[in-house]
């Protein structure tokens, strides 16, 4: 990279637009610590300005056909995957990924913009027969201006989750994506802009969630908000979204399960288990980090499980945690599970050889000995961390995976699909993979308990993008009896 640091202004009414203050924000690579780009340092001004445009520009965005709409997404996801190798290179470099992972992980961005931009044309009301006097049907309306608030570990794929149905349902967006990882978030207002998208229908304001993210959520114009992060965050934004009366979508991360029997086949669930600390280094909200194991092979179980962790390499075979903060978070976590009693039978450490001196890389590991009031065992350690629990009986297992405050997803191995089809239905989550179930861009995304609230992705998110009105009109007496 040159010796001229990358920067970066804010989205706004199709123009990239500097910051009110002229401040920027550093972006540092969690490789190697080192200076990679500047964001604009955003503010209540800033969000003004993004507000107002995306004001503006919804009624006549709200008026076009689905029609209309659905080409000009059809276009935005054809852009995505025109621009691949630049937002490949922008998210490694700030958020540490691998590039074949982050390569899959943006085309699914595109994806997105492709499937709420084909079913955006099936979206219909409904009519009601209250006889041949009267004229009575339900259409689905946007809601006007959408905020939309993203966290650091996938920012344009959840990004455009929540930007597609926004868009698809007539909605204009106002986008706040992490002070961490802004840069492909910004480029996607650039390759809107070019496939066809109005100036002000999508608008991106960086900075930090105190100076933006407050504003955005409380600006009177906002009429309904869509937050992926922590708990706690999301609290603070559903207070604000309470005292406003408007209507919010939480996905508040999880303490996924991933019940394995004694009768299933463990080399496939063995691979199933070490991807959910690989890819991303665990940091994915829905990764399946406890591993609940019939007692009779758990320790078999997590012997293929580290025969497939051993050899990994640090930058190629898994990539860094994305912040500082999130590194020192976790290490702490490691230390209180080794001083609780876990033990970790694969990994359990930094790296302090191999890697970058700045690096922030943790050793996939594997805690054995894990009881279920333990912290690493009720919290969510967003990390490449593996909890071992056994269990003896199947109603066991349930209360094991029900002994969180979460319930995001949830993963059953068993020989016997039926049973395992059972399980999903006892299971409080809100959605359940058995013997490596496929979820995908199709298939609502959302959780139970402190998850979250409202649905993501399918054609369930469309419909959480807009306002249901019914209309009745009493026709003309025309002689009918």
């Amino acid at each position: 990279m040159s010796t001229t640091v990358p920067q970066f202004e804010h989205w706004i009414d199709g123009h990239p637009v500097p910051p009110v203050s002229g401040r920027h924000v550093d972006s540092t690579s969690p490789h190697d610590g080192e200076l990679v780009f500047r964001v604009a340092d955003g503010s209540a001004e800033d969000v003004e300005r993004a507000v107002t445009a995306a004001h503006r520009a919804q009624p006549a965005w709200g008026r076009t056909t689905t029609t209309e709409r659905s080409r000009v997404l059809t276009s935005i996801a054809a852009g995505i995957r025109e621009n691949i190798d630049r937002l490949v290179e922008l998210e490694c470099a700030e958020g540490g990924k691998l590039p074949v992972p982050a390569r899959i992980e943006l085309l699914i961005a595109a994806d997105y913009f492709e499937y709420y931009g084909s079913i955006v044309r099936t979206l219909a009301g409904d009519t009601i027969d209250q006889g041949p006097r009267n004229l009575t049907y339900t259409r689905h309306e946007p809601y006007g201006v959408v905020a939309v608030i993203t966290p650091w570990n996938g920012p344009l794929n959840q990004g455009s989750r929540g930007i597609a149905p926004a868009l698809a349902a007539g909605n204009t967006v106002v986008l706040k994506p992490s002070e961490f990882t802004s840069t492909t978030s910004l480029e996607l207002g650039r390759i809107a802009a070019e496939a066809g998208l109005p100036d002000g229908v999508l608008n991106i304001v960086t900075g930090l969630g105190s100076t933006v993210g407050v504003p955005l959520v409380s600006h009177h114009l906002v009429r309904r908000i869509g937050f992926t992060g922590s708990v706690t965050t999301g609290r603070a934004i559903g207070r604000i979204a309470a005292e406003r009366v408007i209507p919010v979508g939480l996905e508040l991360g999880g303490k996924s399960p991933i019940l394995v029997f004694a009768d299933a086949d463990l080399d496939a669930a063995a691979r199933a288990a070490a991807m959910a600390v690989l890819v991303n280094s665990g940091q994915v909200c829905s990764a399946t980090t406890r591993l609940l194991v019939e007692r009779s092979v758990q320790d078999e179980l997590v012997r293929r499980i580290g025969a497939i962790l051993d050899g990994k390499r640090p930058g190629a075979d898994f990539g860094p945690i994305v912040t500082s903060p999130q590194f020192d978070k976790m290490l702490g976590m490691l230390a209180t599970a080794r001083q609780e009693g876990a033990h970790a039978a694969v990994g359990g450490h930094k790296y302090e050889d191999g890697v970058p001196e700045r690096g922030l890389y943790v050793q996939p590991t594997v805690l054995t000995d894990v009881k279920p009031d333990m912290q690493v065992a009720r919290e969510e350690v967003f990390g490449p961390v593996l909890v071992a629990m056994p269990f003896d009986t199947e109603d066991e297992a349930v209360t094991l995976a029900h002994a969180t405050e979460y319930g995001l997803a949830a993963a059953v191995w068993c020989g016997d699909a039926a049973r395992g089809i059972a399980l999903a239905h006892r299971i409080e989550a809100g959605q359940v993979a058995v013997n490596g179930g496929v979820m995908g861009v199709e298939t609502p995304f959302g959780g139970y308990r402190t998850s979250g609230i409202g649905r993501e992705k399918g054609i369930a998110a469309l419909y959480e993008y807009t306002q249901l009105k019914t209309v009745s009109v009493t026709l003309p007496d025309q002689g009918i009896n």
